[in-house]
This record gives C-alpha cells, structure tokens and sequence, in this order.
C-alpha cells in the first residue's frame, strides 16, 4: 500500500520544481507557444491526438531502469494556447497547458506564477505523469521559496503495477530540510476503475521525509464501501526497507479447526536479525502463537520456531507446544555447521490437525541432528550427533541414534600412471532404547584405488577397494544369539565399468532429432564372507544400525551397493548390461529416453526367502523411459520384470496433458507383496481368511485442473487403493478470481489409518480461504496452511531432464 512513495510524493515534488522554471523568462517562452501550432497542424490528421494532447501518456508505464535519474536537470518543455507575463508581478499560461521535462508530464487548464511571493498555482484538470504514476486534481499550489505543496481532490493511479486512490487534500511542508507529507481522506486499492470490491482509507496519513514508513489514523479496511474492520492507527511501509508494525491479518474457515484468525506483528530487531509473532486464534480449539526468530551473522544463517498452545479444547491436551533451530554456516570457508533440531509435546501433534510449519502428518520421527565438517583439498571431516524424537504412542523408535559419529575421507588425486585414490573412515556409536535391539561401536576403513579413462566415445574405469568394519556390539535383552560381542570384517572388492556413446542424426514424421545410444556393462566382484555376527538387514528381520535395502532401478543396477550403509555388503560376481538410448530436438531438448539393464550372476546369490526355490542366474530386468510430446504430453514410467516369474516385482506410470491452466495427470504404482515381504518387511496387515499373505501396494492416482471460465479454476486429487478397493484420499477445490481479490473454497477427505485392517475410519476437512490481490508484501486473506492433510497432492515428476 505505497500511497506516497509512487504518487503523491513524486508529483509534489515534481510540481515544485517546475515552478521556477516558469518565472525565469516569460518572453522565451512565446516561441514554444508558436511552435506548439505548427505541431497542430502538422498532426491533424491524428484525430486522437488532437482531440487530447495527452493521449500519448495516458496509462503509459516506463520501466524505473528507463527514467532519468537526472531528471530534475533536464530542459524544460511548456506549451500553451497563451501566455501573459509582467516582470516581478505575474506570468499566467492558459488554454491546453502542457509542462514536459524527461519522463514528467504536467498539464493544466491554468497555470499561474505570483511575484515576489514566487506562488505557483495549476488549476482546472490537472494532470501529472511521471512514468509510474499518474493523477488528476483540481488545484495545485506551491510556494517556491519554502517548497511547501497543497494538492485539492486528486485522484491518482499506478501505471506500472495495480494501484489507484484518491485523496481530498495533500500537504507537502518543508521544516528546516525536512519535507512532511500528510494526506487527508485518503483511499487506495488494487482493483480497477468502477470496481467497488475491498479498499484501504485512513482519515489522514503522514510521511516523515524520506521515512521508510507512512503513519494511518482512523484507518479502516472496507469492502463494497462497508468498513469491515477498523484501527485507530495503522504504519505501513512505503518502501522495500523492513519496519516494525502488525503484518497484513489472515482469516479463513475450515471444519476441523473452525475460524481462523491470525495477526502477525513482525519486529525488525536489527538488519541481520527479526522475529515474527504470530497469535491464531481457532473457536474450535483455542489460541496458538508462533514466534520465527531469524538471523544472519558471520557464522551463517538459521530460524528458530516456537509454537505454544496453552490448552487445545479439541483434544483436550494441556500446554502443546513444538520448537525448531536450523542453522547453516560457513566459517573461514573451511568449516561448515548445520544444525536441525524439531521437538514437539505430544506424538499426535500433526496427526490431529494442528497447524504447524516444524511438521507434517505423514512423519513418523522428527530429526534431531547437528554437524561439524572441516573441508580442504585433501580432507573431508565431519563430526556429527543425530537423534529423533519418535512419534509414537510409547515414545520409542526403530531409528538408532549416532552419538555421535566421526567420519573422515582423506582423497589423493593423480597418482602415478592416473590412479585416484580415497580413504573413507568412520567411527560410530549407536544406540537405541528399544530392548530387542543391540547396540553398538563401529570402526570402518574403505581404501580405494580408481583408474579413469574417457575418450569422446568411450570411457572405461576400474576401481579397486576393500571394505574393514570392526564392531563392538551390546545384545542387551534382544535374544539375537549368532550375534557376536566383537567382530571384524574384511570384504575386497573389484569393479570394471565400461560405456560407449554413439550419436546419429535422424527424422520422424518430418521432424529432425539427434539420437544418441549408450551402451553399458559392467563387472563387479565382492568377495562373500559370514556377516551373520553383525546386526544386518540381510540376516535379520529390521537389522541395520545404518543401513537398509537401495531401490534397484536401472542405474542401480550399475552401482557396487545392494544396501546402503556398512552394516551388510553384499557378495557379487555378476554383470552388469544396459543401454540407453535418447532423442534430442534441435534445440537439445530431450523429447525421448529408453534405458534397459540386467545383471547376470556367475556365483548366483543365496536365496533368502523359504520356499527353497533356486537361486536365479540373472536378476530383475530395469526399464525406464520418459517422453516429452511439445511441452504438453508428457510420460514417465519404470518397471521391474522378473522373467522366471513372470511376475512385475515393481513399476509406476506417470501421464500428463498440460496446455494452459489445463492438466490431467493419471498415476499408478505396484510393488509385489514378495518383494516388499523379502526385502522391507511388508508393513501391510495380514489378508482375512490368510495365514501370513499380505498385499502390496497397488494405487491409482488422478490430479485434475482445468479453467471452467475466466475467473474460476478447479482442481482435483484422487487416490485409490486398489488392493481393497477403497479410497485412499481425495481433494477437490474451486478458486474464484477477480482482478483485486479472490476466494477458494476445498474440501479434503482421507484415510485415518491406510495400514489398518478395516480401513474404515475417514476425516475430512472444509477450507474456505479469501486473498486480497496486488499488494505487495501483503499476506492474503485467508491463507489458510491446513490443507485437510492432504498428503498426496499433484507432483511434476518430469522436468528432471527437461
């Protein structure tokens, strides 16, 4: 709401300057008068210029890059039909007055200089343009020896941005170098000539000289003319500089927490440091407030969030409060420190639909966890605590701790004969309160020798390593027998990774592209040897202190690694084929991409599952594809397919049409009940009627939005389970858009409990929101952060390569 750093201002001051101007020589001005007919009458066939000399600069917006910013200097233009002057008494210019200078326009029926006293006064149609602002008043007077202003019933409009008002009276007073300015009944909105919808008014508004704020009184917020809230004193920034005051209030309305009113009051503590105080009220549940304390300083930049709810009559849970620090930092450009700490009072802090910005519904522990790292061109070092706080109802977790664990990769580069080398290590400590898991110490050593090799076409690299580990280990109460107290373990290993690059060029349909084809292989070995006295995800169900089993997609396959971490390597002595092949516009863009891969076995891997059947000699077949039709089709699928099976172990499917505010985009997942029971523990509940079968996962999606006119949009989610055949989540939601405000209106309903047996048990959630548009810096209306949970909204998977 800059009512007076665009407008008013600039046309005071404006105004002022050109008064002097006038008085300096009346009679060189008659030329201009002269001049200002031949233009006429060399333009009479441009009807509507004739009619209104001004039309060249009616709404026109010159960018602030292209205004002079020594405008004030420039040489002054003045046309008028007449012109009288007497020396030291009067000069008066009537009929179709038009003052240029730069980009400034000023033009009047009247324009009047009273000597000695130097009183300019414009009256009749007054009219000023500066680039970015224009406006109309009925009189104008300026005292040219003070540099005090007075502009009666102006009526001004932004040209660069959304913006108009008008104003009875505005006063401009100059005390000793200081300009004031005051406004009298003055208005402003961003919506469009004859459009009465929201507006602001203030009974008088004052501007301290170059102040980076404006002081309302009897500020009022009004809506069709209405009043629909008012202040008795309202400061508002009239520049980009940050101030202290209330923020913008938001309200909005939905079923799980009923009105919701917030009124922000933002302290500008120093310029690296703020803090924003945020009280919510909600009638369904009480009263929140959220603090954000931000800072910068030498040693980086961070937030602290504190959320506080004395008692939330919902849930009837007393003192509910969360808290968060993040920090990020750089010191003497060695060192770096990252910090992300969350805490909250209760397990069901985001499930029962408390509005928050630490968390979401869908997270099952909240991170805990701060690092020390020290980096130069030889070394990597990082010393490192990690915790979480579980969100559960008995308050413990499966995630161990690190408390904490120091890791270091020293790295040496350009040895003899080409050889990179890298030494990883680390030293851990795990821990965990749950009584049927151990915890433990681990000392780990990687030495690793690389030999790069690349041409244009081919690159070939060969990497040697070995894998040291040494454990510590506490059983406690877990019964774990095989597991050993102290362990140490030796895994060597040797890749060979090999690619080709071919390139063509080629035509479909009368278009030209350049295909490319990669073809891939590789060998790895990795010796196997026992690991079953380590707590491993491989020989026990939910094992790994830090490891757990890595998606094997197509560039999976090419990894060294089966699961992540240290805790298990797994044995191989395999191949590894693929090729990729992709087609570029002749822009470059990719429109195109296959990749296919297979590993085969010479040692084939031991068969953990318990139907005693044999050990395959190759692995899963990995596709990927993507497709990109003109920027509107789009396609993004993968898949896993087991041959001896005949059986898709995993896949997902992705399509989209988008043209405009229009987009469709159906989605599928799957993954077998095998694979997720043979390598994730299947989370899902035993089928009825079923010793131990369970289903995978199996889900259809569908996110729509579509324009239904102008002004209105709507949009869509729904997800399917469609192992039982019931309704995962759905939202759908309406937004309406005029040019100065806009409302929305949703409605959310989802699962309680996916993973439950029955699958029964739904919540839902209205939201009604109303956004003012325009202002700049303003919060909207009714920006309200619950979404109703809604966890499985529309993504755009396909610009990873586009």
């Amino acid at each position: 709401m800059s009512l007076t750093s665009h407008s008013l201002l600039a046309t005071m001051i404006g105004l002022a300057i050109y008064g002097p101007a006038m008085a300096e020589d009346a009679t060189s001005l008659h030329k201009d008068i002269n001049n200002k007919h031949a233009v006429a009458e060399d333009q009479s066939t441009n009807k509507a210029i004739a009619n209104d000399p001004l039309a060249m600069v009616r709404g026109v917006c010159i960018a602030p890059k292209d205004r002079k910013e020594d405008t004030n200097n420039l040489p002054i233009n003045i046309e008028a039909n007449s012109a009288k002057a007497k020396n030291k008494h009067q000069a008066v210019y009537t009929g179709d007055v038009i003052v240029k200078q730069g980009t400034r326009t000023i033009a009047a029926d009247k324009v009047t200089l009273q000597q000695p006293g130097n009183i300019v006064t414009a009256k009749g149609n007054v009219f000023y343009h500066d680039g970015g602002i224009e406006m109309e008043a009925k009189q104008l007077q300026s005292d040219l020896n003070t540099k005090d202003s007075q502009l009666d019933d102006a009526v001004y409009r932004m040209t660069c941005q959304a913006g108009r008002g008008e104003a009875e009276q505005i006063d401009k007073r100059n005390v000793d170098g200081t300009q004031f300015y005051k406004m009298k009944d003055g208005t402003y909105t961003t919506c469009p000539e004859g459009d009465k919808s929201w507006r602001f008014a203030a009974g008088s508004l004052e501007r301290d000289g170059e102040s980076p704020f404006a002081d309302l009184y009897n500020a009022r917020f009004e809506v069709l003319d209405v009043p629909v809230f008012y202040l008795p004193w309202l400061r508002v920034p009239v520049t980009n500089e940050r101030m202290t005051g209330f923020l913008y209030p938001t309200l909005s309305y939905g079923s799980r927490n009923g009105m919701e009113y917030e009124a922000p009051f933002y302290w500008n503590i120093a310029p690296n440091y703020d803090l924003t105080l945020t009280p919510k009220y909600m009638n369904h549940r009480g009263l929140q407030t959220t603090a954000e304390f931000r800072y910068l300083t030498d040693f980086g930049k961070g937030h602290l969030i504190g959320e506080y709810m004395g008692r939330d009559k919902k849930t009837d849970y007393d003192k509910r409060w969360g808290f968060q620090w993040k920090h990020s930092g750089i010191i003497d450009e060695n060192w770096l420190i990252n910090i992300d700490y969350s805490k909250v009072s209760d397990y069901k802090y985001f499930d029962s639909g408390l509005d928050s910005s630490i968390g979401e519904r869908e997270d099952n522990n909240l991170l805990q966890t701060a690092e020390v790292s020290y980096r130069n061109a030889n070394w990597d070092t990082m010393l490192m605590v990690r915790d979480f706080q579980p969100l559960t109802e008995s308050g413990q977790g499966t995630q161990y701790r690190l408390m904490p664990q120091l890791s270091s990769t020293y790295y040496r580069n350009n040895l003899g004969y080409g050889l990179d080398f890298k030494m990883p290590m680390s030293i851990s400590k795990f821990d965990n309160d749950a009584k049927n898991k151990p915890t433990a110490d681990r000392i780990t050593l990687e030495p690793t020798l690389t030999l790069p090799y690349a041409t244009p076409w081919w690159s070939v690299t060969t990497q040697a390593k070995v894998n040291y580990a040494h454990y510590n280990q506490d059983k406690k109460e877990s019964g774990l027998t095989d597991l050993k107290d102290n362990v140490d373990r030796v895994v060597p290993e040797f890749r060979v990774n090999s690619s080709l690059y071919f390139e063509r060029d080629t035509s479909i349909l009368g278009s030209h592209y350049t295909q490319s084809l990669e073809p891939q292989i590789q060998y790895l070995y990795i010796k196997d040897v026992d690991q079953k006295g380590i707590y491993n995800p491989f020989d026990y169900v939910g094992g790994g202190y830090d490891s757990t089993r890595l998606q094997q997609d197509y560039y999976g396959l090419f990894s060294d690694r089966t699961y992540s971490g240290n805790d298990y390597i797994a044995p191989a002595n395999q191949f590894t084929i693929g090729a990729s092949t992709r087609y570029f516009d002749e822009d470059f863009k990719e429109r195109f991409s296959l990749s296919v891969g297979q590993i085969f076995y010479i040692d084939k891997p031991v068969n953990k599952g318990t139907d005693n059947k044999e050990a395959k000699s190759y692995s899963a077949t990995a596709v990927e594809t993507e497709f990109n039709l003109d920027d509107n089709l789009f396609l993004k699928s993968s898949m896993q397919y087991d041959s001896s099976e005949n059986e898709i172990q995993q896949g997902s499917t992705t399509v989209e049409y988008r043209n405009g505010g229009v987009f469709i985009q159906p989605s599928y997942r799957y993954v077998s009940s095998d694979y997720l029971t043979k390598y994730v523990n299947n989370p899902n509940p035993i089928i009825p009627g079923t010793k131990d079968k369970r289903d995978g996962i199996s889900q259809l999606g569908l996110s729509v939005g579509f324009p239904v006119s102008d002004s209105i949009d709507v949009k869509a989610d729904y997800f399917q389970d469609m192992n039982v055949n019931k309704m995962l989540e759905s939202k759908v939601g309406f937004t309406y858009r005029s040019a100065c405000w806009m409302i929305g209106l949703s409605y959310n309903r989802y699962a309680k409990d996916p993973l439950s047996k029955d699958f029964t048990e739904y919540d839902s959630n209205v939201s009604f929101s109303f956004s003012l548009l325009g202002l700049q810096g303003m919060q909207p209306f009714g920006k309200s952060s619950d979404d109703g949970g809604n966890i499985l909204s529309y993504g755009d998977p396909f610009t990873l390569n586009n």
